[in-house]
């Protein structure tokens, strides 16, 4: 059954209403949704390691095909194990495509490699070789990973590139999503490990161009998949949420199927659209802002998340001065490491001094208070 339209557009606009979602079953767990995954892009989160993000309550990571590909190569990865063994990390992964890399590399770099219909060719950073990621070795590469959820290789764009390269997008993206979902299946048949499966996503592309999110939709829907995605850079030119388009895209997708909105972090912007429909996130923002000394707090000790308002977050910015002599915790209400053990003051102490104290620390209480905002989300 389809998302209907207008319900989808009254949740974003009630505080209390907020959508309930069904758990993934993935073969190294089960998340509950809505889920918000810290980017691990080379296998880690920067600053902490794998007992700080379970101590911390964080569900699963999102890890990067593109870039593990290149470092520390897939012949590594496999020869420690694949990326649960050499992370150490328990818990579910969803390894992203590559695509958002290419846009971000390719696309703004020509020199940087090419996009054609078989796929990527790049080259890496500081070699004169180049390497082509096709959709099959895309799903190829998850799969000997050992990820949880494998992402179909998408052609990614800006919502401002003409309608006619978004046309171009959509159009391979759709040809790349058959022939994932042909790999992927080829691939499983073969599999012999017993438990849950991996999923596969397929992400929907059109840029800005409601008719094209449609065809895209339409068409990934046909081929089938477990879960889909929101493709393409969120955000306007401004910096602000696409707020009218990402509810679209998600009432084209039908209710019983999960979306991933690829790139959501900002808290505000997570509570916005677990409101329209979505159930996972992914980001670099939190823990970049933390490692920057930009802290999140909730305004009350019970956190009330608005789609629509704002003032039940804040940020603390722990390089100012003013907390040099300040002993309270970053957040009197926060159960992190963090804020049971050190004062601002000391905080303040490890970032003007350049300790690497500092990073994880901060990391871990921005990653907690994500953790507590999807259990407040989810109702819990």
């Amino acid at each position: 059954m389809r998302t209907d339209p207008t319900r989808a557009r009254e949740r974003a606009h009630s505080d209390a209403d907020w959508p309930r979602f069904a758990p993934l079953d993935l073969p190294h767990g089960r998340v509950a949704l809505p889920a918000f995954l810290p980017d691990a892009t080379l296998g880690v989160v920067r600053a902490v390691d794998s007992v700080d993000l379970l101590q911390s309550g964080v569900r699963a990571l999102v890890m990067n095909t593109f870039h593990l590909m290149q470092r520390p190569g897939s012949s590594t990865v496999q020869a420690l194990g694949g990326l649960h063994r050499m992370s150490a990390w328990p818990r579910p992964i969803i390894t992203d495509s590559g695509g958002f890399q290419a846009y971000s590399l390719i696309r703004q770099n020509p020199k940087a490699g090419s996009l054609t219909g078989n796929g990527i060719l790049f080259r890496p950073e500081g070699s004169n070789r180049k390497l082509q990621l096709t959709p099959e070795k895309c799903v190829q590469l998850q799969m000997s990973y050992g990820t949880d959820v494998v992402m179909c290789l998408d052609d990614c764009t800006h919502v401002d590139d003409a309608p006619e390269e978004q046309a171009i997008s959509v159009q391979r993206t759709i040809a790349w999503a058959k022939r994932c979902r042909a790999e992927f299946d080829r691939l499983l048949a073969q599999r012999k490990a017993a438990g849950p499966r991996p999923l596969l996503f397929g992400v929907v592309q059109g840029g800005g161009e409601r008719d094209l999110r449609r065809k895209c939709a339409e068409a990934l829907l046909e081929i089938g998949f477990d879960g889909y995605g929101y493709g393409g850079w969120p955000l306007d030119a401004g910096g602000n949420l696409l707020v009218e388009l990402l509810g679209y895209t998600r009432e084209l997708i039908p209710a019983q199927f999960p979306m991933h909105a690829l790139g959501v972090g900002h808290p505000a912007s997570v509570a916005t659209c677990t409101a329209l429909g979505y159930g996972l996130f992914d980001s670099a923002l939190p823990t970049r802002d933390a490692r920057h000394a930009r802290l999140y707090l909730f305004a009350d000790a019970m956190p009330r998340p608005s789609p629509t308002e704002s003032g039940w977050f804040r940020f603390i910015y722990l390089n100012d001065a003013k907390h040099i002599k300040d002993a309270q915790p970053v957040d009197p209400h926060c159960d992190c490491l963090t804020c049971r053990h050190y004062s601002r003051g000391y905080l303040y102490h490890l970032y003007k001094n350049s300790e690497a104290a500092f990073m994880r620390l901060a990391t871990i209480h921005n990653v907690r208070f994500m953790a507590r905002l999807m259990a407040a989300l989810a109702g819990a």
